[in-house]
C-alpha cells in the first residue's frame, strides 16, 4: 500500500511514501544517460535523459519504485493487487513489460503530454523480470508541473485517466476513487455552520470540526481522501525548505505505524518504509525513512551524466538525532 503525490509551490515536487512489510534492499539509484536500458520486446535505449529515484538493482537493471528525470517528469507505481492485468504481446502495439514502464517513459519523454500521446500505442505485458522478481500489480502515476496522470492495466484494457488531484492510492481503480470524493465535499478547513438546527444551542468545543467526516483510517481509499483533502488544503511558502517540508507533511498524513496495520499470519505489520520527495526541477531527491526522520538528499546532478554505470546510494536508515547542548 502506497501513496504518491504531486505538488507544486515556486518549484515542482514529486513523491511517495512505499508502505510495505518488508524492504527489497531499495536504493536511491541513478541512471545516467548512457547507461544501456534494454527492454524485451523493444529496442534498447543506448542514449535517454537522466533519472533519479529509488529502486531495487537485479542483474545491474534499475527496478524503480520513483523516478524523476532529468527533464522534471515524474513517475511511481503503486500496489494495485486485485484489478492489474497485463496483456499478452500484441502485434501492431508498444509491448512494454510493467517493470521496464518507468524508465521507457522517463529515458525518452519531457512532458505529461508527450507520454499521454504515447500511451496509445501501449500494452503493458505479462513478461516477468525473472522467477525471482515476478511482476507485481501495479498502476502509476505520471506527473510534471502542469499535469498528472493515473495509468491502469485492466482486464477491460489500458485505462488512462487525467488525474486532477495529483494523488494516487491503490485499490479501488482510479475511477472509482475520484467518485467516491464526492461523500466529502462539505467538508472544510474552516470551523462549520450549525445547519444541523440553527434553533439549537450546538456549541464548537474544538478546532478542526470543519473537517469531520474526513477518513482517518489506514486503507487505500481513506488514504486517497485524507491525502487529497491535505494537499487541497495546503498553505506554504516558496522556498525549498518550506515546501520539503510541506510535502513531508502531507505524506506524513497518511503514513503507516508498526502494529497498525497487519499482515499474514505472523507478526508483520505494513509500515512506511521511506518517503520521498523530489525537486523536479532542481534534480534533488529527498528521503526519509521508518529509522530516520532526518532528510537525507541526493543530487542527480552532482553525478556525472554522461556516464554509463548506475550510481547507487544505499538508504541511511539508522535514526540521526542532533544532540543540541
Amino acid at each position: 500500500m502506497c501513496t504518491g503525490l504531486s505538488f507544486t509551490t515556486k518549484d515542482h515536487y514529486f513523491g511517495r511514501n512505499l508502505d510495505l512489510e518488508v524492504s527489497y534492499h531499495e536504493a536511491v539509484t541513478v541512471t545516467p544517460r548512457n547507461f544501456p536500458l534494454t527492454f524485451r520486446r523493444l529496442p534498447p535505449l543506448d542514449s535517454h535523459y537522466a533519472m533519479v529515484g529509488m529502486a531495487t538493482s537485479a542483474a545491474d537493471y534499475p527496478l524503480y519504485y520513483d523516478a524523476v528525470n532529468e527533464k522534471g517528469l515524474g513517475m511511481a507505481g503503486l500496489a494495485f493487487a486485485g484489478n492489474a492485468d497485463y496483456k499478452e504481446e500484441a502485434k501492431g502495439r508498444t509491448n512494454v513489460t510493467p517493470f521496464e514502464f518507468i524508465p521507457w517513459v522517463l529515458g525518452q519523454f519531457d512532458s505529461v503530454d508527450q507520454v499521454e500521446e504515447a500511451l496509445a500505442d501501449i500494452s503493458l505485458v505479462n513478461i516477468p523480470f525473472s522467477e525471482s522478481f515476478p511482476l507485481s500489480p501495479l498502476h502509476w502515476i505520471i506527473s510534471d508541473r502542469e499535469r498528472s496522470l493515473t495509468v491502469e492495466s485492466v482486464k477491460e484494457g489500458l485505462r488512462v485517466y487525467v488525474n486532477p488531484f495529483g494523488v494516487l492510492t491503490n485499490n479501488p481503480p482510479f475511477d472509482v476513487q475520484q467518485f467516491t470524493l464526492n461523500n466529502y465535499r462539505n467538508l472544510s478547513p474552516y470551523q462549520p455552520e450549525n445547519t444541523f438546527a440553527p434553533e439549537l444551542p450546538l456549541d464548537l468545543y474544538s478546532r478542526g470540526m470543519g473537517a469531520i467526516g474526513l477518513p482517518g483510517d489506514l486503507s487505500s481509499s481513506s488514504r486517497f481522501a485524507k491525502a487529497v483533502f491535505t494537499k487541497a488544503n495546503s498553505v506554504t511558502g516558496d522556498s525549498e525548505s518550506e515546501s520539503i517540508s510541506q510535502f513531508f507533511h502531507i505524506l506524513g498524513s497518511v503514513e503507516q505505524q508498526r502494529g497498525c496495520v497487519h499482515v499474514g499470519d505472523d507478526d508483520s505489520f505494513e509500515i512506511t518504509i521511506y518517503s520521498s520527495c523530489c525537486n523536479t526541477e532542481t534534480g534533488m531527491y529527498y528521503y526519509t525513512t521508518y529509522e530516520n526522520r532526518q532528510i537525507t538528499a541526493v543530487d542527480l546532478h552532482r553525478e556525472n551524466l554522461e556516464g554509463d554505470t548506475l550510481a547507487v546510494y544505499p538508504l541511511v536508515t539508522g535514526q540521526q538525532i542532533f544532540v543540541q547542548n
